[in-house]
């Protein structure tokens, strides 16, 4: 497995020093960013955030989740990070992120960082970096390359989150043009909707399949129909909304490629995991990610795809990343 995936850790330097040249927008990322700035940067985060992991398995889906979302609304700023004010409901504050979890990691990585190298490390290289570090804990080495050198935003709105953020609810045409928006394509849909093989949902997008979908008090029929019942047993109409439900049965905290699996037995837990059989390009690619060293070298590349959207915008390096610093 190590073999084929270094190949394709070469091939992704290869096209980042390619963009360098070519003057696009892999231009201001790199991977010696902070190499003299802050040469323990990288060691840093590694440190911090697998023993968090260590101590709570839970901590790697959330960190992958946290980079997920806010790679998707304004590029990879960090701006998922900012706290509301009384002027403004941040990103982390909309609907689809109330459940985010793992901002305390971040926090701590960051006091650490601006105690060795004051200024120098932005948070968005910090969440991308311990995203990546969070997910590869369990196979011991780095399942992806991370190139540095983000700035951070200084804008963050809610509605925004809600315009750009990929929906459990969406069909498949939504979800390919959502991934086209971002400069992403099909490969990348499928590839990066296997990070649901860990981590946790709730019932709100769950409910929806199981009490009338068809107007007639059906089912969602691309659900199975066992494991339908087994859904309404813990979300029933009244559903507690703190009630949790793994997303990928039998390999919550594995970063595995058994999600492929349960999407082919009409298990996925959302119906944009089920929409990925509605298209032949993407049902087969369903079939080839089961395979778990294939599945691992896509998501290598799909991953970094995501970490290198920018915005555009100029941004700074935030001494608090949960506030914007002072003009």
């Amino acid at each position: 497995m190590r073999g084929g995936f270094c190949g394709v850790l070469i091939t992704i330097f290869m096209a980042a020093v390619a963009g360098i040249c070519n003057g696009d927008i892999a231009e201001t990322l790199s991977p010696w960013t902070y190499v003299q700035s802050c040469p323990s940067a990288e060691t840093s985060v590694k440190i911090i955030t697998q023993t968090k992991v260590s101590q709570n398995p839970e901590f790697a889906p959330q960190l992958l989740r946290l980079h997920f979302h806010d790679c998707f609304v304004r590029g990879c700023d960090g701006s998922v990070l900012i706290d509301s004010t009384p002027g403004n409901e941040a990103e982390k504050d909309a609907p689809p992120n109330l459940t985010l979890r793992g901002f305390e990691v971040i926090d701590e990585i960051k006091a650490t960082l601006e105690e060795e190298c004051p200024g120098i490390v932005s948070c968005a290289d910090i969440l991308a970096l311990a995203a990546r570090d969070a997910v590869s804990y369990q196979y011991k080495w780095d399942l992806w390359t991370v190139l540095t050198g983000r700035k951070d935003g200084r804008i963050s709105r809610a509605q925004e989150a809600l315009e750009n953020l990929p929906s459990p609810f969406s069909n498949f045409d939504t979800l390919k043009q959502n991934f086209a928006n971002k400069g992403l394509n099909v490969v990348d849909l499928v590839t990066l909707s296997g990070g649901h093989t860990i981590g946790v949902s709730h019932c709100a997008p769950v409910v929806p399949r199981l009490y009338n979908f068809t107007g007639n008090g059906g089912i969602d029929p691309s659900l199975d129909p066992a494991y339908a019942a087994f859904l309404k047993k813990i979300c029933p109409p009244n559903y507690n909304p703190a009630t949790v439900l793994g997303m990928d049965p039998g390999s919550v905290l594995s970063f595995d490629s058994h999600y492929y699996y349960i999407v082919k037995q009409h298990k996925g837990l959302f119906e944009s995991d089920a929409a990925l059989l509605d298209n032949p390009e993407s049902s087969n690619l369903v079939d080839r990610f089961e395979n778990l060293q294939v599945w691992l070298d896509y998501f290598a590349v799909s991953t970094q795809k995501m970490s290198e959207i920018q915005s555009g915008d100029a941004g700074e390096i935030r001494k608090n990343c949960r506030v914007v610093n002072p003009n």
